[in-house]
């Protein structure tokens, strides 16, 4: 499975941006899509996740009510709507998907087996 990551860009703080995440195959293998992020010089962070035919949508407390994730069937995408954006919004984004697991494991990296390549967002103050 191939994960192919959109959307990233410059934008200023307040603004907004989506992010769009399209994988090239539908198999349960990728039941659960995420995104994460990664910022400069930090560790990889959970930022959002869904379960493809389920409504748990769990998110990191730094973006909850400025970002949402959602899916389109027809494509088979993963979207992340960011609003509000801030400075340390700023990081390469990266979708992830796997098979369905428990809720508190869809927080961990270890639960995604197909990683995106990655796109930057940058907001300046």
């Amino acid at each position: 499975v191939q994960l192919q990551a959109s959307g990233g860009g410059l934008v200023q703080a307040g603004g907004s941006l989506r992010l769009s995440c399209s994988a090239s195959e539908r198999t349960s293998n990728i039941y659960t899509r995420a995104w994460f992020r990664q910022a400069p010089g930090k560790e990889r962070e959970f930022v959002a996740a869904l379960r493809w035919r389920e409504g748990h949508t769990p998110y990191s407390d730094s973006v909850k009510g400025r970002f949402t994730i959602s899916k389109d069937d027809a494509t088979n995408t993963v979207f992340l709507q960011m609003s509000s954006l801030k400075p340390e919004d700023t990081a390469v984004y990266v979708c992830a998907a796997g098979p369905r697991v428990a809720l508190s494991f869809m927080r961990s990296g270890d639960a995604y087996h197909y990683w995106g390549q990655g796109t930057l967002v940058t907001v300046s103050s």
